[in-house]
């Protein structure tokens, strides 16, 4: 009779082998779990649009930070840092320039010396009125021979003289000379006010794109910010993942390491918004270490054509509008010139006092005290013959500075179309590179969601979310500097049209 056996075998495990697979099973249920939670998330933003990242507007784009990996804390910490100081608005930003920058002050002042001379001008036609007023003591040793063979002589002759005289000279006619000057020097408060102007929309121009590169590096700070939460969400998941056995120990560290990377980006860009706000600083004239904090956006014009920036440059640009006040100068300078070969008229009048008193003469005949006063007065007539050629010459350099302001007028005006045809050109190929970018960083975003879900289930490798992080990071940078370069283009185009300051 055959029996069957029955052979049983049974598998004892030790308590840590026990607790490891409790542990993998624990964290496999919580990788399911947290991957349930973020897809409901993901639906939730989706549906109020909280992952948008650039809202824009009509003429420009509100730049709102937002993403899923930023935290509450980190967000209010943000928020109360940047509310604890003052908002410098562009406006005041201007307004302060325009008051208290060192360069426009210059400039009025240089300005107000021809302005000084304006205001004298009635003085070429008025009289030149000059008094003289003199006394002489004299002590004298004499000694005569007259025709008869009479010898006299005498020592210690003393005397005094005093005269006095009240002269007047009024040119009449000098060529019609002193009206042209009079001119010359209206043209010359005109072109002062033109260098001034030039001087403020440069000024100004320069202070809107420091303003603007504050904001452009701030904005960059918060992308810098945002990547900082993305390590930091990385370096906790990976410390997880190796606590509970799934994860490895070199993820833990290339996260720490491109966590210490951002922090150190931080630093360095936090460092350059500081140097940016002194340059600001100093164009405003304002105390070295003010505080302040700048706007978020950058409002682009995206109305500007070239049609009008074209016919605006040549009725406003400071620069075209000062080479044609040479050329009026210059020729006012030539007929000033021409005037010299006329003569001059002058009516000319004097009153003469003269005394002198001798205590001891030598003849008879001779006065002890003798005084003479009376008035005089004539015309003269001073015609240029000959003077070594110097006004035909100084005719020759007037005709010559002409022409020359001639040239470099045209020539202001050829450099001025070309720096507004490549202004715009710039300003075009800015405004479609921020189409692009804006279009751009919604990709980004999204694919960086995607790989990071798929990171904490397992199914994606650190490089490839290493990857989407920098994508994500080259994305923000390019539409950052996207909108600074259109910003900046604007501004150009509005500096070479006259139109930045009215």
């Amino acid at each position: 009779m055959n029996k069957k056996h029955k052979i049983g075998f049974t598998i004892i495990l030790r308590p840590p082998v026990i607790r490891r697979l409790r542990r993998k099973n624990n964290a496999q249920s919580q990788l399911e779990e947290d991957s349930a939670g973020i897809m409901k998330t993901r639906k939730a933003m989706s549906a109020r649009r909280r992952h948008q990242l650039f809202r824009v507007g009509r003429k420009g784009a509100d730049i709102t930070r937002y993403h899923s990996f930023i935290s509450l804390p980190v967000l209010l910490l943000i928020t109360i840092s940047s509310s604890a100081q003052k908002i410098l608005t562009l406006e005041e930003a201007i307004a302060n320039t325009l008051q208290k920058n060192y360069d426009i002050i210059l400039s009025r002042n240089d300005s107000a010396i021809a302005g000084i001379d304006y205001s004298y001008r009635a003085a070429a036609f008025l009289p030149r009125l000059n008094a003289n007023v003199g006394t002489t003591w004299n002590n004298n040793n004499q000694k005569q021979t007259l025709s008869d063979g009479t010898k006299r002589q005498s020592s210690g002759l003393k005397s005094n003289n005093i005269n006095s005289q009240l002269a007047l000279n009024w040119t009449l006619f000098d060529g019609l000379k002193m009206f042209i000057t009079r001119d010359r020097l209206e043209q010359l408060v005109e072109f002062g006010e033109l260098e001034i102007r030039n001087q403020v929309v440069t000024t100004v121009a320069n202070v809107i794109n420091n303003y603007y590169n504050i904001v452009r590096q701030k904005q960059q700070l918060q992308a810098i910010e945002e990547q900082m939460s993305i390590d930091s969400e990385r370096v906790r998941l990976a410390q997880y993942r190796l606590d509970v056995g799934v994860g490895i120990k070199p993820d833990l560290l290339q996260s720490k390491i491109d966590l210490n990377a951002q922090k150190a980006a931080q630093l360095q860009q936090q460092a350059l918004i500081e140097q940016l706000k002194e340059q600001l600083n100093q164009a405003m004239a304002l105390p070295q270490f003010t505080m302040y904090d700048v706007v978020d956006t950058i409002v682009i014009n995206i109305g500007i054509s070239l049609g009008e920036v074209m016919s605006a440059a040549e009725k406003n640009n400071p620069a075209v509008l000062m080479a044609k006040k040479n050329i009026d100068i210059a020729n006012l300078v030539l007929k000033e010139r021409k005037a010299e070969l006329f003569p001059t008229v002058s009516f000319n009048s004097a009153y003469n006092f003269n005394r002198t008193t001798n205590q001891a003469v030598l003849n008879s005949f001779s006065t002890l005290f003798n005084q003479v006063h009376g008035f005089n007065y004539g015309f003269t007539a001073a015609i240029p013959i000959l003077n070594n050629f110097n006004t035909r010459r100084l005719i020759r350099q007037a005709k010559w500075n002409i022409s020359y302001q001639n040239i470099y007028f045209e020539n202001q005006k050829s450099v001025t179309t070309l720096n507004v045809i490549n202004a715009f050109q710039n300003y075009e190929q800015q405004k479609k590179a921020l189409a692009l970018e804006e279009e751009n960083i919604l990709l980004a975003r999204e694919n960086l969601d995607i790989v990071f879900q798929t990171y904490k289930l397992g199914a994606a490798t650190l490089l490839q979310l290493k990857e989407a992080q920098n994508s994500l990071a080259d994305a923000y940078n390019r539409l950052i500097a996207a909108r600074y370069n259109a910003k900046v283009s604007e501004t150009e185009l509005m500096r070479l049209s006259g139109q930045l300051v009215r």
